[in-house]
């Protein structure tokens, strides 16, 4: 019998609808499996009660009748970046350490409204602010995955959400929340040999969710495969009159729309994403999902995204600046770390709150975000990088005229050794050159699993859509995903 734990959104979701297990034997395999996997560092809080409680209500609501709620019985990870009740949110830094909001984000408020459970709070980079899952308070969360090639070394889970990756890839839970600025779901995702959709900017509400870059930053799911992320997209998107940026739209029923089928469809191959020294498996990868694409029934173009090689300077100008002035309010005055030395006036209390709170990676891009918005300066980086920031977009608005989707890889390589990249921050960044284009310009993007490079690690493919395109962008994940029949797992050491 397969055990429960090995089962994703969609089947214990119908399970627990037509009795084949309670919804309690799932929170409680799944709760048994956090409790046993505390090498990975994945989770930061655990919240058993929370997920016998939802698990409680659903086997409740079958037993006399009711029409069950759509994740009844599906227990979740919980990214710390997201603000819950009660429960620990640290954005997994020292500066929050002991933050316990006295509010629900809407997403997460969303999904427990329709009855998901929370296993607990994973770990992720620092405010979001990573590639690798190094940069957070709490150490670093170690990938479930091994070299295959006799190589041992930790490896990264991808960052951001590098603790909702490897705790699904590790089967602690069927599906987790994300959130993606530059790839933080997708890069992860492809490192983990998991799918992670990064929907339309605004299909998500920022609202109680901590701001890193308040442009770029979107919530989305990860997920076993491309059918969970549907159902958990439904689950958490939505209008929301908290956000200022949140779409006024009705939320599509992706799961239901779901098709394998390309035919018709036109997939454009930007010439501008083949860069300099892009490893040999990973060219392969991409032309092997683009015959699975063909195979599928679309046709394939290619299409030209001539600013794309200003996509990440440009990214790493307007994010830091966001981050600069949205973090101005971890300050020691109202909540979080207060570091007050004996004697010290107001100005050394902030000086030294932001001092001991922050990571090195955070400060970073404080520095920079605060130097490119200073007078004298404004103009020549931050403006600049919005200009530029218009043409990708205007990139992308062109290359719809001649396609309906866009197919590359997910990111340059596949997971690296913790530490290999950790000394460059120019090396980390260079992770998110395929994921950053799209975020600038707010689109949907997946990524899929599409196979294994030679040392046995997953290797990923990204589908881009046209803004409010997820229906699209599913489908083409589809449509991969069954061609690319991936199976492949970490085998479990932890």
């Amino acid at each position: 019998m397969t055990e429960l734990t090995d089962l994703g959104v969609a089947a214990i979701r119908d399970g627990v609808r037509s009795g084949a297990f309670s919804a309690r034997d799932v929170a409680d395999a799944f709760i048994v499996k956090v409790s046993k996997a505390k090498t990975l560092n994945a989770f930061l809080v655990e919240t058993p009660d929370h997920a016998i409680a939802a698990a409680d209500a659903a086997d409740a609501a079958r037993a006399v009748g009711e029409t069950l709620k759509p994740l009844a019985g599906v227990p979740i990870g919980m990214k710390d970046l997201f603000c819950t009740k009660g429960v620990a949110s640290t954005a997994a830094s020292h500066i929050l350490e002991g933050f316990t909001p006295p509010y629900e984000s809407t997403v997460s408020g969303k999904l427990w409204d329709a009855g998901a459970g929370m296993l607990g709070k994973l770990n992720m980079d620092q405010f979001a602010m990573g590639s690798s899952n190094e940069t957070s308070h709490f150490g670093n969360v170690i990938s479930p995955w091994r070299r295959a090639d006799g190589g041992n070394a930790p490896l990264a889970p991808g960052g951001s959400s590098g603790g909702s990756s490897a705790a699904i890839a590790a089967r602690l839970c069927p599906a987790a929340t994300g959130t993606d600025t530059g790839g933080s779901i997708r890069q992860p995702a492809a490192f983990t040999g998991i799918a992670g959709i990064k929907p339309t900017y605004g299909r998500c509400s920022r609202w109680g969710v901590v701001a890193f870059a308040s442009s770029l930053d979107q919530a989305g799911p990860m997920a076993r495969d491309v059918r969970d992320c549907a159902i958990m997209l439904e689950a958490m998107a939505g209008f929301d009159p908290k956000d200022s940026t949140s779409l006024d739209l009705a939320v599509p029923k992706w799961e239901a729309g779901l098709s394998g089928s390309l035919a018709g469809k036109r997939i454009g191959i930007p010439k501008e994403y083949r860069v300099d020294n892009m490893p040999a498996e990973i060219e392969a990868l991409w032309q092997q999902g683009i015959d699975w694409a063909r195979d599928a029934g679309a046709e394939i173009v290619e299409v030209s995204l001539p600013h794309t090689k200003y996509a990440l300077p440009a990214y790493y100008i307007i994010a830091p600046a966001e981050a600069s002035s949205n973090l101005a309010r971890y300050d020691g005055v109202r909540y979080g770390l207060r570091d007050l030395p004996d004697g010290a006036n107001l100005q050394d209390m902030y000086a030294a709150t932001r001092a001991a709170g922050f990571g090195d990676e955070v400060k970073r891009r404080i520095m920079i975000g605060t130097y490119v918005l200073s007078a004298g300066f404004y103009d020549a980086y931050y403006t600049q990088a919005q200009k530029v920031r218009t043409l990708i977009a205007r990139d992308f608005e062109r290359a719809w005229e001649s396609c309906d989707l866009l197919l590359t890889p997910t990111a340059p390589s596949a997971a690296f050794a913790l530490g290999e990249k950790s000394a460059d921050p120019i090396a980390m960044y260079l992770n998110d050159v395929f994921t950053v284009p799209s975020s600038l310009a707010g689109l949907p993007a997946m990524s899929v699993p599409g196979g294994l490079d030679k040392a046995g690690l997953p290797l990923g493919l990204q589908i881009i859509g046209k803004p409010l395109d997820e229906q699209g962008v599913l489908n083409a994940g589809l449509a991969l995903e069954e061609r690319a029949g991936f199976v492949a797992r970490p085998e479990a050491w932890w």
